[in-house]
C-alpha cells in the first residue's frame, strides 16, 4: 500500500507512531479547523520551532565564524532562517503535499505558499525537536539549511536578499519587484552603481554598490527594512 504524504515525511524525519499526533499538529494550518471541529493548529508549535531554529541557527554561526562580529551574524542568521529560504526547504521536504488545510486554503494555492510552508517547516521543527530532543533537531536544521550554511561560508548569502524581496513581493501582491540604475559614477574601472527598487512604479528602496548585482542586494535589504514590508513575517529579523 502507497503511503501517505504525511507517512512518508514522519519516515524521513524519523518519527514513530508515538510521534504521530505532534506531526500531524506541526501540519495542521489553522484554516483546516474550520473544516475538523478537534484539530489543533501548528500556531504553538511554529512558535517553539521559531526558537529552536534560531538557537541552532545561531550556535552554527558563532561556532564556525569566531572572526564575525555580532551584526556580521545578526544579518547572516537573518537570511538563513528567512521566509524564503524556510520555504524553499520545506519544499525539498516534499513537506506541502503533507499539510492539512481548508478546501479553500487549498484551492487559492496554499501548499505552495511561501508563508505557510516556513510555519510549517518551524512547527516540524518543533514536533522534531519534542520527540527527538534539540540533537534531533539540530540534525533537521543543519541538513536542510546546508545549501543557505554553505553559501553564508562563502561569503555569498547577500545574493539572497532580493530573491527574499521576490518571495515576499509575490506572496504579498502576487507581483515581483524591478530594479533601475538611477546613477552611476566614476571611471570605467572603478564605477559607483545606485539602484533602485520599485513595484508597481513605487521606489522601495535605494543602494549603492561597486556592480550592478552590489546595487541591486543593497537596494533589496533597504526594501526589505521599510514599512512597505511591515507585515512579512521575517522583516523583524534583518
Amino acid at each position: 500500500m502507497a503511503q501517505t504524504p504525511m507517512q512518508s515525511l514522519a519516515r524521513q524525519l524519523r518519527m514513530g507512531k508515538e510521534s504521530e499526533e505532534l506531526l500531524r499538529q506541526a501540519l495542521t494550518h489553522k484554516s483546516y479547523l474550520g473544516e475538523v471541529s478537534d484539530a489543533v493548529s501548528n500556531e504553538r508549535l511554529e512558535f517553539l520551532g521559531d526558537a529552536v531554529l534560531g538557537l541552532i541557527v545561531s550556535e552554527h554561526l558563532f561556532n564556525k565564524f569566531g572572526e564575525k562580529q555580532e551584526g556580521e551574524l545578526a544579518k547572516a542568521k537573518a537570511v538563513a532562517v528567512s521566509e524564503a529560504i524556510l520555504a524553499d526547504a520545506a519544499k525539498k521536504m516534499n513537506l506541502g503535499p503533507a499539510l492539512l488545510l481548508s478546501t479553500g486554503e487549498e484551492a487559492s494555492g496554499g501548499r505552495s505558499r511561501p508563508s505557510i510552508l516556513a510555519d510549517a517547516f518551524e512547527a516540524v521543527v518543533a514536533a522534531v525537536y519534542l520527540a527527538q530532543g534539540l540533537e534531533g533537531a539540530k540534525r533537521l536544521i543543519i541538513k536542510a539549511l546546508q545549501p543557505i550554511l554553505d553559501d553564508i561560508e562563502r561569503e555569498e548569502h547577500h545574493r539572497n536578499y532580493k530573491s527574499i524581496l521576490q518571495e515576499i513581493s509575490q506572496d504579498l501582491y502576487k507581483k515581483a519587484p524591478r530594479y533601475f540604475v538611477v546613477a552611476e559614477s566614476g571611471f570605467d574601472h572603478d564605477k559607483t552603481f545606485v539602484v533602485e527598487v520599485r513595484l508597481d512604479g513605487r521606489p522601495l528602496g535605494r543602494g549603492t554598490g561597486k556592480s550592478k548585482k552590489q546595487a541591486e542586494q543593497a537596494a533589496a535589504y533597504e526594501a526589505l527594512r521599510s514599512p512597505e514590508f511591515e507585515r512579512s513575517r521575517e522583516v523583524k529579523r534583518l
